[in-house]
Parts: C-alpha cells; structure tokens; sequence
C-alpha cells in the first residue's frame, strides 16, 4: 500500500482526512500496532479519540485493525489525549489517541503509547514500513469492551489536588474535547467556574483551540474581566496543553508556568532535577537553581522530554509550547487539567493569584517565529550553522537542539521544527536593546547559511 510519507511525523502520525489520511490508513496503523504491541508482550490497547469530526470513524477503522492483529482493545470513546494516557496508565500499557491536536478542522491523527513509552522517530517509521507491507491477520482476533474512564480519572485528580480555599475561574475550550470533562473536574476541586465554549464541537465555530496564539485569549480576557474572576485557563484542542491568562489579561506562558511549579514540586523532592526545552527563557534555570533543583535544557519535543524524564527520574518536566509533566503525585504525562488543578492548589493558598503569576521572573521576548524552507532543508540548514557558530566570550553556544547562545542578558535559538518544513527562531534579552542586539546577531549568523530567510511568526 502506499502511504502519503508527510503523514509520519517525528511523534506522532498527522495528516489531511482524507486526502492524506483516512480509514484504510486508520486500519492498517491499527494492524501494524498490533503486531508491535504483541511483540512487545503487550495484549490490550487502549484507544480514544478527540471531538473531531472524523474522529468516530477513523477510530472505529483503527479498531478493526487493531482486533483483526490479535489484540484486544478498551475502547474509552471521546476523551482528552490526557484520559487516554490515564487508561494506557492503569487498565493497560499501550494506547492510541486518535487526534488532530490543535491543526485545523480538516487534520486528524494518532498519539500512541506502547508498552509504557511514547513512540517517535524511528519506532514510527518502522510502523510505516509495517503499514505498506503485506498485513496478516492474526490466528484469534481480539475482543473489544468499552470503558468510561471519566469518573475514576475525575477521582484521582480530586483525591489528589486540594485548594486552601475556592477559586473563580474562567475556562475556555475552544470547542475542543477538554469541555466535555474539564469543566466539571475543577468544580469538584472547589472553584467557582465559568464556562466559554464547553461544548464540543469539531468545526471550532468560536476560535481555534490554541491557547499559544494571542488571538484565541481574547474571548477569555474579556470574560475574565466581565466576571471578575481571579484567573482564566484555555486548553487546546485535545486537552494536553494549558494556557494561563491573569485579571490583567496578561498571558503567563509555560516556561513561566515552570518556574511556579518548580517551586512547588522542589518543596517536597529537593535536589531533583527539573527537564525543559530548549526554547524556554533563560530566567528558568536560575529559578530552579534557587529552588534547590537542578535545571537541565534538553530537546523539544513532548516524547523526547517523557523519555528523558523517565531515564533520569525526574519529577517534573515542561516545554515553551505548553506541555506540561507531572511525575511527582501523577503518571508523568503532560495534561492540560491535571497541570491546571496543580496551578490552582499552589494560587488557591494566596490572596492574589494573579499578582503571584504576574510577579514571576520575565524578560523581553519575541514569538515563536518560523522561516520556511523546502523539504529536507531545515536540518541541513542547522548542521552548517553548528559549525560556523562562534562567539565571543561570555556567550555560551548549546548545540542539543539547534543552535542556542546564551549571553548573560539573554539567548537567541536557531532549530530545525521536527513536525514541518521550517527553522524555529526565538530571542530573548532581559532589556529591549539586548533583545535588539541578540536578535541582530542571531539573524546575521543564519544569513550566513540562508541569504534569502523571510522571518514570519509561527503558525501552529
């Protein structure tokens, strides 16, 4: 069979249902799960899906594949990519969360889990080889139930998680799958909560459910305001990210976020070391340091910081787009809900929580931006600037992910996107005329490789 090779990104499958992706793609993932599953010792497979509109039928495809390959399958419906994670927590190992994360309406696809480990890189590409050779049926098909995780993932978080006292907030899914289920979980937490576009609906009339896009927080900053609520939380499509906005209308982005719950889990694991990407803000590291933890920069990527979360045993891990990891007190996943309900533990105990986030150690900063390039370029691209990379003392050139330089009033990255055909940029300087100088120099260095660079913000 041939498959479109776009599909088959660095963590996950993605494409356009259906000219890229479909049911016949859905089956065939499903047969070639299972045969690596099996392999693995691996009998059940969990499988959920988000509120897309494709969403029911390429699961049930996925289903059929996955049954007709000798495993059985618990079937948790629609849930947040964070519920299925949960299921492959603690009914099974492995599971496939059918997906489009927060693309646009017409994109679907798979996040998968097996035997305990988020899958990427060559573990997908090896499914894609499954998926285009001959599938055989396994002897005995496998049998399907089907499972309502909502109650005991709601009872876990409550069991866990509690407020010093009840907190107002403003929750804003964008139409995604965390309205089903969010909502309703911090209600039982305590708070005093009011809803914007709870109900799930995969053609995202209101806005897109992104919360790293300014535009789509305009409809919570108002709201917000109109209510007078302390805070407001927005989670993206499948319910795996969390945007915070303050009474101000300020944005608290997740590199942010981190340093609040660094604090917060080095109070109970002192020494640990905390993981996070390699585009988050330098203020960060010291912020952990302070904390009594160890900072550690590593590559982005959600599996990539799971799998080295898991390798070092760390407690907590997070990245600048917004995933969030929990290993202390939770299963080590990144889930929009869970880190909301952790925010709103360690604010529920102060007068103010707004001017708590607000107080957090900032800089000046540019968006994510992106500079487009052809297939295959990106990475070409960063290997010739790791090599011409040279500065002056006191920079400090991190070549993990890219290129990083760190000066003492700021850094500037240059990395090549896992997931699309372009170069990640993000400057940072704890002035404006740093952020103008680093800028400048980081910009002079990839004209050196690439002349022609237009700089454009990130579209997600």
């Amino acid at each position: 069979m041939q498959l479109s090779p776009s599909i088959f990104k660095a963590y996950d499958i993605r494409g356009i249902v259906p000219s890229t992706l479909d049911e016949t793609v859905a089956e065939r993932l499903g047969r070639a799960f299972a045969a690596a599953a099996r392999r693995e010792g691996e009998q059940t497979v969990a499988v959920g899906r988000d509120g897309r509109l494709s969403g029911p039928a390429l699961s049930a495809a996925l289903v059929r594949g996955l049954v007709a390959g000798g495993v059985d399958v618990v079937d948790v419906g629609m849930v947040t990519t964070p519920m299925l994670y949960f299921a492959a927590s603690t009914l099974c190992n492995s599971g496939i969360q059918v997906t489009g994360s927060h693309n646009p309406k017409d994109y679907n696809g798979f996040k998968m889990v097996l035997a305990g480990r988020a899958i990427y890189g060559d573990e997908i590409q090896a499914l894609r080889t499954a998926m285009e050779g001959e599938s055989h049926d396994a002897d005995a098909p496998g049998k399907v139930r089907n499972v309502n995780v909502f109650a005991p993932y709601r009872d876990r978080i409550v069991s866990d998680v509690k407020l010093a006292r009840p907190v107002k907030v403003v929750v804003d899914s964008g139409n995604g799958v965390a309205g089903a289920s969010a909502p309703s979980i911090l209600r039982a937490l305590g708070c005093e909560v009011v809803e914007l576009f709870s109900e799930v609906d995969g053609t995202f009339p209101n806005h897109h459910p992104d919360p790293s896009k300014p535009e789509n927080l305009r409809d919570l900053i108002a709201q917000i305001e109109a209510t007078g609520a302390e805070l407001g939380l927005a989670f993206d499509g499948d319910g795996d990210r969390l945007g915070i906005v303050t009474r101000g209308g300020n944005t608290i982005y997740p590199d942010r976020q981190m340093m609040l719950f660094a604090r917060d889990v080095l109070s109970r694991v002192p020494g640990a070391t905390i993981v996070f990407d390699v585009k988050c803000t330098q203020r960060l590291a010291p912020t952990i340091r302070e904390a009594g933890g160890e900072p550690l920069m590593f590559k982005t990527g959600h599996s990539l910081i799971k799998a080295k979360m898991k390798a070092i045993d760390s407690p907590l891990g997070g990245e600048m787009s917004g995933h969030i990891f929990f290993k202390e007190r939770w299963f080590g996943f990144d889930d929009g809900t869970y880190a909301g309900a952790r925010l709103l533990e360690i604010l529920s105990r102060e007068a103010d929580p707004s001017a708590v986030l607000d107080g957090l150690p900032t800089s000046h900063s540019t968006p994510e931006l992106n500079v487009r390039c052809q297939e295959g370029e990106p990475h070409a691209l960063v290997a010739r600037l790791v090599e011409q990379a040279r500065f002056d003392a006191p920079a400090q050139v991190s070549t993990i992910d890219g290129v990083r330089v760190d000066w003492p009033d700021g850094f500037g990255l240059i990395r090549a996107s896992n997931t699309t055909p372009v170069l990640v940029l993000r400057f940072e300087g704890h002035t404006p005329e740093a952020l103008q100088r680093i800028q400048e120099e980081m910009l002079a260095l990839l004209r050196s490789v690439k002349p022609d660079a237009q700089i454009g913000e990130a579209a997600h």
